[in-house]
């Protein structure tokens, strides 16, 4: 176990949070769910699936539910029809509410349980759709994005959006610092924001990189009270003898922690890099910017990768 889940684990245990997991059919989310609940570190709550669930797994300390079964679906109906405000009828309802995305995410948004995660088996897709259809975006906030904590021994760095927005807005940008800020005080980082470009300080004067430059503007505005400055090249924000000659003004310069990448193309190929060629650890994409958290494993992932995002999750149920 990593140190940064070893720390957030132990922050959310005993908080008697539940995280939904909607494939209870796939032997990853099982062996997650038994160990998670084993640890007594949160409560997966099992959406039964139409295969039933694998009783090799210790599952006693989870909390099973069948939608077929479920004696509060009638409820679930009309809160689902009343949220969606006129775009889906009761008729539709009950037919979206067959798809167990769909029920764990009204689980979440009834109170239920506080998070969920799912993507084992799913699309990205599949799986973030019904949250921003129910759980929606947070006040102020217009469009969840993904970031990735990047980890390689004591460091740690947050980058985003690498996974949801390929063209991102000056406005959505502005948005994605802030909450990136956010996610990083979450793991124990003091955040400073380094919104890229391939331009820094005004060196290159273009539509992409006058966009940086507004949203830094936008951000700023908003009086977060977080230090978040641009536009800057990658080595302008992380390399202290670079910043203090290409950017001597700021801030931040030179002393980053959290980048804000430009679009999905730079975000998604950065982190790759860091990751392949870096050796860092990359974990994510962890959604942000929802009312209440979702979270997307890859279809590739293994156990371990959804019982670390299961405790972000949980963890996520913690900030605001």
């Amino acid at each position: 176990m990593s140190t940064i889940i070893k720390e957030l684990t132990a922050k959310v245990k005993g908080q008697g949070i539940k995280v939904v997991f909607p494939e209870s059919n796939d032997e990853r989310i099982l062996k997650a769910a038994e160990r998670l609940s084993q640890e007594d570190i949160l409560t997966p709550v099992l959406i039964k699936t139409k295969d039933g669930i694998d009783t090799a797994f210790d599952l006693s300390k989870c909390e099973v539910i069948d939608p077929t079964d479920y004696d509060q679906f009638d409820d679930m109906v009309e809160a689902f029809v009343e949220r969606r405000k006129g775009k889906n009828t009761k008729e539709e309802a009950l037919e979206l509410l067959k798809n167990e995305n769909y029920f764990g995410t009204m689980l979440v948004y009834m109170g239920k349980a506080q998070g969920l995660v799912s993507g084992a088996a799913h699309s990205t897709g599949e799986t973030v759709l019904p949250a921003l259809q129910i759980i929606k975006t947070k006040p102020g906030v217009s469009r969840t994005f993904g970031y990735f904590l990047m980890v390689r021994d004591d460091a740690k760095y947050i980058f985003g959006d690498c996974a949801i927005n390929p063209n991102p807005t000056a406005d959505n940008l502005a948005e994605f610092a802030i909450e990136s800020a956010k996610a990083a005080e979450m793991f124990g980082i003091s955040p400073k924001v380094a919104m890229l470009s391939f331009s820094t300080n005004g060196s290159a004067d273009t539509e992409e990189s006058q966009k940086v430059k507004q949203a830094v503007k936008l951000a700023q505005a908003k009086d977060s009270g977080y230090l978040i400055d641009g536009e800057m090249q990658f080595d302008a924000a992380f390399v202290p003898s670079v910043g203090k000659k290409k950017y001597p003004s700021s801030d931040v310069a030179g002393q980053a922690n959290t980048f804000i990448f430009p679009d999905l193309n730079s975000g998604n190929i950065g982190y790759k890099i860091a990751q392949r060629l870096g050796n860092f650890e990359a974990m994510g994409p962890i959604l942000a910017g929802l009312n209440q958290p979702v979270n997307d494993l890859s279809r590739g992932c293994d156990a371990e990768d959804a019982y670390n995002t299961a405790i972000i999750t949980a963890a996520q149920t913690l900030t605001k």
